[in-house]
């Protein structure tokens, strides 16, 4: 069973770390204005759908934190550092060795050639969520 006042506090920390008023938090799960202020005035216990809508909404809230306060919030998981990702350009060559062999990102084609026997790429597409798509030949 959880308890109703550790919770709305709990709730009270994610709405805060979003910098989010209580009503602007409400539209981004998709519950009424209502619900949030019923839950964080204690009339109302929230619901099982209340709890997955805020955890599908910010995946850095965890469960059982959220539930019984244990746990990290924001998750240790969604935490990590992001490696930053440089776009492509539209005709950079990605078919010539990069400078730095040590790049995170960038891959030898070379190397790719090799490890697959003697099969040679002709030629990279990349499509895009939008609809659209570079094309790389060699």
């Amino acid at each position: 069973m959880i308890n109703n006042q550790e919770f709305t506090k709990r709730l009270k920390k994610v709405i805060d770390y979003y910098g989010e008023s209580a009503s602007s938090f409400a539209e981004k799960i998709g519950v009424q204005r209502s619900s949030i202020s019923h839950i964080l005035s204690g009339r109302n216990k929230p619901s099982l759908e209340f709890v997955l809508k805020v955890l599908s909404t910010f995946p850095e809230v965890e469960l059982y934190w959220l539930m019984n306060g244990k746990g990290n919030f924001p998750s240790v998981e969604n935490n990590k550092p992001k490696i930053e990702k440089k776009p492509i350009e539209e005709n950079q060559d990605l078919f010539s060795k990069s400078e730095n062999e040590n790049a995170p990102r960038e891959i030898s084609v070379e190397k790719i050639i090799s490890s697959n026997s003697k099969k040679e790429i002709e030629r990279i597409i990349i499509f895009y969520k939008d609809g659209s798509f570079s094309n790389f030949e060699n």
